[in-house]
């Protein structure tokens, strides 16, 4: 027997994968809608620890109420009144939605049921590859690109690995970001003690709907808002966030890391990722267990993307181009 396998289980009516470490213990179980991840769980003494806090029923899954480990593409977060301007043609994301009821965030594919492309389990890891087609003409209201999305997520001793893959199979250029929205759930008593840290030097300043401001006026200096500077470790002790960062500084091995952990167990995740923004929310506005997880979202561009020109030749993904976005959680303390 292998040190890791991948046996295939079911979530209500929806098919899983679980990836597993028998030699280490950990395990993650991730269902085929939206490639979610449902429950990630590390061995802490003779014990399983759960430090996702993932969707808990099918029902929770299907409606992606709170955006739990969520796979958010070809955009991420919001889009301004749902409405953006690509290559000289308007694009309206909600036709026929006036008002206050115009809103739109996190993209797609989260309700796509991904494909299974293959499974690779050895003494060295366990990796499941999903895709899907899902991103087509005529199959989301201002979205006319075909797109296809591979997310390779991959179980090595404690950590999760992911690799986001997006493919231009049409014969036109497509805007196109990505990004993570997973939750940790470090303590059983809430989030009021944990310990942040964010090596951002700038963070995004929005407006009331948390959209950026214009151009340069949506960066600021970390230093400036003192409750928000975490570049060192401190702890959450009441404060409310929902906070773009960027200009991450690397780790000495060139990665960006955030991390939170609680003092009390000495356990503790990081979030890493390759390049890119990190988003702190702590849950203020779930509709399940407020304040009891913190989301650290690893994500390629700041909200609102698709109409930022500081973004557009970024995001811009030519016929034929393939672009990743490589991100992940490690255990620490």
């Amino acid at each position: 027997m292998t040190r890791y396998s991948i046996q295939s289980e079911t979530f209500g009516a929806h098919e899983a994968w679980r990836l597993s470490d028998h030699l280490g213990g950990a395990t993650a179980l991730i269902a085929r809608r939206g490639a979610t991840l449902l429950s990630w769980q590390v061995r802490e003494g003779a014990h399983l620890r759960t430090l996702s806090d993932g969707h808990q029923t099918p029902a929770e899954l299907e409606a992606q109420s709170g955006m739990r480990f969520g796979l958010m593409a070809p955009f991420s977060n919001r889009i301004a009144d749902a409405r953006y301007s690509f290559d000289g043609i308007e694009h309206d994301l909600q036709p026929g939605v006036a008002g206050a009821q115009r809103g739109i965030r996190h993209g797609f594919v989260r309700h796509a049921d991904f494909d299974l492309v293959d499974t690779l389990a050895d003494d060295t890891s366990a990796l499941l590859r999903l895709s899907t087609q899902v991103l087509r003409p005529g199959a989301f209201a201002g979205y006319p690109f075909s797109v296809d999305v591979e997310v390779a997520i991959r179980l090595r001793g404690s950590n999760l690995d992911y690799a986001i893959e997006a493919r231009n199979v049409g014969t036109v250029a497509a805007p196109f970001g990505c990004g993570l929205h997973p939750y940790f759930r470090l303590a059983d008593d809430g989030i009021e003690r944990l310990e942040l840290q964010v090596p951002a030097r700038a963070l995004v300043l929005t407006d009331p709907a948390l959209i950026p401001q214009p151009g340069d006026a949506a960066f600021a200096a970390v230093e400036a808002t003192p409750a928000l500077d975490f570049r060192t470790s401190k702890t959450i002790a009441g404060r409310v966030i929902d906070q773009a960062y960027c200009d991450l500084l690397t780790d000495p091995d060139g990665v960006l890391r955030s991390r939170l952990r609680d003092p009390q167990s000495g356990i503790g995740v990081a979030v890493w990722q390759t390049r890119g923004l990190l988003h702190a929310f702590t849950g203020d506005t779930v509709s399940r267990d407020r304040r009891a997880s913190v989301a650290l979202e690893p994500v390629e561009f700041p909200t609102n993307a698709y109409n930022r020109e500081d973004c557009a030749a970024s995001l811009r993904l030519e016929p034929g181009a393939v672009r990743s976005f490589r991100c992940g959680f490690e255990i620490f303390g």
